[in-house]
């Protein structure tokens, strides 16, 4: 798989100087973390789960988590697994919908689009369970039976030092049973995390058991939905999640433990969006006119305020800013413009290959290629050998591309 993948071959060559690296279930971790991009989650009770999953590899989507935990009723946990079950064995056979069939998200109508989900059930996304209790890895696991080797791992709700260790513990016992590597993302969201006088020990006891177990962390997951519902507070789609202070303080203090370059650090995700609904807006759109003034992009930005997906790409590029990678989504509509802004912009690039020249290795001050800016070689090689990585895994734009560009593309498909 590859990002951008679902667009033809001759539009990536006109949009990237350096396209897009494919990569596999088998990559290495440090790529897999990087390119989960956009994580769309789906409740596992789907009643076409399967098809969906197809559909969205289809739509450019390179990892789902299909949830168990809060996205469904307590009365559907048993539904949710089976279901789970008989949809991964669908997955694994290549069945494809019948013509005809209702995806929820679409409606297959005819025999060619059948053909066209078949085909992209033989690339599924990165596919990963969020369950509830530590239990259900293993059980799970056993149930799956030889489909197994359509997941990647799991999703570890509510993750503290206590919980973490047994969903660590049965995660391992799971990799011994199928004999193939499993992941495992933790979600932070617990109010230890949240208050401020269990914080530093909460965050040092997460800090211990994901380093204890760090072959198997993939990426670390940030439930800002839960640090809200602490305070009863929740955010406007005019307001980003750095907007509120509480859950701002929070994620810098994530990242100053977790997120550090240093060989010790993880990747930290951007947290959830939650609006895709249009409705009545309290503040003036944030989206600015200059990049959208050619052509059809005037209807794209006008198309992104309605859907309240303005506020969005704010929040991604904040993401960006405050050291967080990939972002968990709700709705297949955010998926491209997560993907389209973690595209390294040629400048970037051009940056991080002058800062990580070999001749440079003893360090300096340099102007930059674009002369608007100074690279000063050891403070941001960090940063260069991160810009490279994002580099391999989304491509790197031509120079006249930005990410409205990038944004139309991903959207026609």
């Amino acid at each position: 798989m590859r990002h951008f993948g679902h667009i033809p071959a001759a539009v990536r060559t006109g949009l990237f100087h350096q396209e897009p690296a494919e990569f596999t279930s088998d990559s290495p971790a440090r790529t897999l973390a990087v390119a989960l991009g956009a994580t769309l989650y789906s409740p596992a009770t789907r009643p076409r789960l399967a098809d969906a999953v197809r559909k969205q590899a289809g739509r450019g989507v390179v990892s789902m988590v299909l949830c168990l935990e809060d996205s469904i009723s307590d009365a559907e946990v048993e539904a949710g697994e089976a279901n789970l079950v008989r949809h991964f064995a669908d997955l694994a056979a290549g069945t494809a919908a019948a013509p005809g069939a209702d995806l929820s998200a679409g409606t297959v109508t005819d025999a060619d689009t059948a053909t066209d989900l078949s085909e992209t059930a033989m690339d599924l996304p990165l596919l990963f369970i969020r369950v509830r209790e530590p239990h259900q890895i293993t059980d799970l696991v056993d149930r799956l039976g030889a489909s197994v080797r359509l997941l990647s791992g799991f999703v570890l709700p509510k993750f503290t030092e206590s919980r973490g260790h047994a969903f660590l513990e049965a995660l391992t016992q799971a990799e011994r049973t199928t004999g193939r590597r499993l992941f495992a993302m933790p979600v932070l969201e617990s109010p230890e995390l949240l208050h401020l006088e269990t914080r530093a020990e909460t965050l040092a006891g997460i800090a211990s058991i994901t380093d204890k177990y760090r072959d198997r962390v993939l990426a670390v997951r940030l439930g800002v939905t839960d640090f809200c519902s602490a305070y009863g507070l929740r955010r406007s789609p005019d307001m980003t999640a750095y907007d509120i202070k509480i859950v701002a303080n929070v994620i810098a203090d994530v990242v100053n433990v977790l997120g550090r370059s240093d060989g010790t650090g993880f990747t930290v995700t951007g947290p959830v969006w939650e609006y895709f609904r249009p409705g009545e807006r309290m503040f003036k759109p944030q989206l600015r006119r200059s990049p959208f003034l050619e052509g059809r992009a005037e209807d794209l930005r006008t198309a992104l305020i309605e859907h309240d997906l303005d506020g969005l790409l704010r929040e991604i590029e904040l993401d960006r800013a405050n050291g967080l990678l990939g972002k968990t989504c709700i709705h297949p509509t955010h998926v491209v413009p997560v993907h389209a802004l973690s595209v390294v912009s040629h400048e970037e690039w051009s940056d991080a290959q002058d800062i990580l020249r070999p001749d440079r290795d003893g360090g300096g001050v340099l102007r930059s290629a674009y002369t608007n800016k100074m690279n000063e070689v050891k403070p941001h090689r960090a940063w260069a050998e991160r810009t490279l990585l994002r580099a391999e895994v989304f491509g790197v734009a031509k120079e006249d591309v930005g990410f409205v560009d990038l944004l139309t593309a991903g959207l026609a498909g």
